[in-house]
């Protein structure tokens, strides 16, 4: 094999990873949050023990191995043991804190009446408009009905005053 090729056969270290913390190959740390958060493997693999209680499900063992993009959920004041679980070097990963949301009230809407002010003077127009044109068809009706019964009974003429 030529010597020039032989860089690229070789394992290369992992490079930092910024915003990652490193765990040396056969070192472990223990994590115990005081608030929610989230253990991200940006790189390698570690071996996660988490204090019980245990056996709720049956795949909670306390015991997990998380590799490369994998994450978990631990909560406050629960004891995780991380292990670098690599046969080529460090891990590394991010711990990211989550916060409960903060509830803030909604300020009060405040109705505004003067958007509502154009609209009721359109609708006031438009029942003045609707009362005339239905007093003139009742004035027209009334006038198509009178001539019939103006003239009498029974079709008499009416006396002359």
């Amino acid at each position: 094999m030529n010597a020039p090729y032989a860089n690229f056969l070789l394992p290369a270290a992992a490079p930092a990873l910024p915003g990652t913390w490193k765990l040396a190959k056969g070192r472990a740390l223990t994590l115990q949050p005081r608030t929610n958060g989230i253990l991200r493997i940006a790189h390698g693999r570690v071996w996660a023990t988490v204090d019980g209680p245990h056996g709720v499900t049956p795949t909670d063992s306390g015991d997990h191995i998380l590799e490369l993009g994998r994450s978990m959920w631990v909560r406050p004041g629960q004891r995780v043991v991380i292990e670098a679980w690599n046969a080529t070097g460090p891990s590394y990963f991010s711990w990211d804190p989550v916060f409960e949301p903060i509830k803030v009230k909604a300020p009060r809407r405040r109705v505004d009446f003067a958007a509502a002010l154009l609209p009721l003077a359109d609708l006031r127009t438009a029942l003045v408009l609707a009362g005339d044109a239905l007093r003139r068809l009742v004035m027209v009706l009334a006038r198509q009905a009178l001539p019939a019964t103006h003239n009498g009974r029974h079709g008499q003429a009416c006396p002359a005053r």
